[in-house]
């Protein structure tokens, strides 16, 4: 008679074969987690405060490139001067130990004197005027015009546009300027810009401006709205002039090392991103410059509005800086941004 397995032995073996099955489905999806690639993370500067349109911007870009990547592409964003100030952040990017920077005109102009060009004094008419030049074929040459520098330019933000303010006295004309220590970053074109209106200009850094002020090391400084405010150089210098007398754009820039080992599709994306990040920032701008005029006016600013007149003085005096022959290297774009229509 033959013999036919027990019960006990037929499930010892069918559970044996199930828990077979079961490591090895296990192990084989460990294996494809352990094969995706990690995320990479890049660190990105930017030298100003949680909630300033700039820092916004920057996030915005960073979430769009982080979705649209699918989380392969991470970009960690350390605003407020954590990474250092502009110049020693820009030379960070520059070797590739940060990745991305948000920064201004005048500290990229110590490495590429050509972006110089479009800190003119009075050459936009107008914020539109501006983005048509940012946005067109000069904006794009003056983004590549970094690649020798290891940087290249993504996108452009708003950043408004500059006027003085001190703690001495109103200012309506070029002679009130006479005497006065005027901060500027540290720039030529900036300190040459001073000196043309009758005023000391003192290189110095940021953070440096309120106890600056505050101790009489300076009398004022030059900038925007929401910087205005938000460093507090209200409470130190109450009187501010809408003179306009510089546009002020900023640049998003990557390391060129760091873009050359992306895929095509992957600088798509970044592209993308920045262009993303310029439309939260500018939209951001209007809105907070809109916000600190009035809280400026609400604290008990003097604020001098120019009158045409008064505003056409500050204009001739400045007219001999583009003669100089320090600023002929880009003459060309400054003719050229000045016809843009």
């Amino acid at each position: 008679m033959k013999k036919t397995a027990s019960p006990l032995i037929l499930l010892a073996a069918a559970l044996t074969m199930l828990f077979t099955a079961c490591q090895k489905k296990t192990e084989s999806a460990a294996g494809v987690a352990s094969a995706a690639p990690k995320p990479r993370v890049f660190r990105m500067a930017d030298n100003q405060p949680d909630g300033y349109p700039t820092v916004l911007g920057d996030l915005a870009m960073a979430k769009y490139i982080e979705e649209k990547t699918g989380g392969a592409i991470k970009i960690e964003v350390y605003n407020n001067s954590v990474l250092g100030d502009e110049k020693t952040t820009i030379e960070q990017t520059q070797t590739g130990d940060i990745h991305f920077i948000r920064v201004g005109l005048n500290p990229l102009s110590a490495i590429n004197p050509v972006v110089n060009a479009l800190a003119m004094p009075f050459l936009f008419r107008d914020r539109v005027h501006m983005f048509k030049v940012l946005d067109g074929p000069i904006g794009t040459e003056l983004m590549e015009s970094l690649q020798k520098q290891n940087l290249l330019g993504l996108c452009w933000f708003d950043a408004g546009f500059r006027n003085f303010y001190n703690s001495k006295r109103d200012i309506k004309t070029p002679d009130d300027m006479k005497g006065l220590k005027i901060r500027v970053q540290d720039s030529a074109l900036m300190m040459g810009m001073i000196r043309a209106l009758g005023a000391s200009p003192t290189p110095m850094a940021y953070p440096e401006v309120y106890p600056g002020i505050q101790n009489g090391i300076i009398d004022g400084a030059e900038n925007n709205w929401p910087s205005y405010i938000t460093a507090a150089h209200y409470e130190v210098a109450k009187h501010f002039t809408v003179d306009g007398h510089m546009a002020s754009p900023e640049m998003v820039l990557i390391n060129v090392s760091v873009w050359n080992s992306l895929s095509d599709a992957e600088k798509q994306i970044v592209k993308e991103g920045a262009a993303e990040g310029a439309k939260i920032e500018r939209a951001s701008w209007l809105e907070a410059e809109a916000k600190y005029e009035k809280a400026a006016r609400d604290a008990g600013c003097n604020i001098t509005e120019l009158t045409p007149g008064e505003k056409k003085l500050f204009q001739d005096a400045l007219l001999p800086l583009y003669d100089e022959p320090a600023y002929a290297a880009y003459a060309d774009i400054v003719k050229r941004a000045r016809e843009t229509n």
